[in-house]
């Protein structure tokens, strides 16, 4: 049985604490693997590394920051079938879904913001005869980015990608229900030799590690994506030391069906955002309004 491990400072670490979390394969309802039950310890581990980074890689060319973001996305590519099979077995997802969606989309993600920086532009305004004003795009420093189970490589990676391509450094704690494709893109990044620092991650629950990144006062701004309740706990926590942050939670999303609409793809694209990946993704439709002349309609098509 694999007992995944931390990744800090470019190195493989097993959790201070010699703590271990179950691992289940949700399709069959056994243990496959161990997660680090990490704490406190191992993120001030990870910020101190990140922080003796930070320098060189904010500072590091535009050019050469893409170049690394470019080699992971081709080792996601080049991995695909590797990382789909980690996921699927993490969460139980169709493994042609884990294929042809999540995997893909993951190595988009480090594509399209190892592109965007090349393109980065900014502001000028000459407000004087003598006085000029500039827009500076500037990291702001460490990133802690933790991301849920429902699509984990891809929440993961689309919050990893823009921050390092920004020149932050980041401290990802990916969900401890399925860890397995986080731990395979530390490997990518060791593979690569992305600087010792530049990206953590951190295994275990969000009680001892989430609450601790968002807490740390040397980690200045918070991405989350997961639950309304701890999204709130969050905000406070965060606004309380005057820390960037963004949230993504919860919500419901309605479906529209006017009476002019192609009445079959109307009812196709509903049932499948309701319903795709268990209906555990953040666009999900939850409730559906119809105007009234196609009410009968559809619900004698759905029943």
């Amino acid at each position: 049985m694999e007992k995944i491990k931390n990744f800090i400072g470019g190195k493989f670490l097993t959790p201070i604490s010699k703590k271990y979390l179950e691992n289940y394969d949700p399709a069959k309802g056994e243990i496959y693997s161990l997660v680090p039950d990490s704490d406190s310890r191992d993120i001030k581990t990870a910020v101190d590394m990140s922080s003796s980074v930070f320098p060189f890689w904010s500072n590091l060319p535009l050019k050469d920051r893409s170049n690394y973001l470019m080699k992971i996305a081709h080792e996601i590519e080049k991995n695909l079938e590797m990382l789909a099979i980690a996921e699927s077995k993490d969460n139980g997802k169709p493994l042609w879904l884990c294929k042809s969606v999540d995997i893909p989309r993951a190595a988009s993600n480090f594509k399209f913001f190892a592109s965007c920086i090349t393109q980065f532009s900014s502001k000028f305004y000459h407000t004087s005869s003598n006085v000029y004003n500039y827009v500076l795009k500037q990291p702001i420093g460490i990133a802690g980015c933790i991301s849920p189970w429902n699509l984990p490589l891809y929440l993961l990676t689309w919050k990893i990608a823009p921050a390092l391509a920004a020149g932050n450094c980041v401290i990802a704690k990916p969900s401890e229900l399925t860890p397995m494709t986080a731990h395979l893109l530390a490997k990518i990044c060791k593979k690569i030799e992305l600087p010792d620092g530049v990206l953590n991650i951190i295994h275990g629950r969000g009680e001892n590690v989430g609450e601790e990144i968002v807490q740390n006062k040397n980690i200045p701004v918070i991405s989350f994506t997961g639950g309304t309740k701890t999204g709130k706990k969050i905000a406070v926590n965060c606004a309380t030391r005057m820390k960037k942050f963004s949230l993504e939670l919860g919500g419901k999303n309605p479906n529209i069906i006017f009476s002019d609409c192609n009445f079959d793809l109307a009812l196709k694209t509903t049932i499948k955002s309701s319903f795709s990946n268990q209906g555990q993704i953040c666009l999900c439709g939850s409730r559906i309004f119809i105007q009234k002349k196609n009410l009968q309609k559809i619900c004698q098509r759905i029943r």
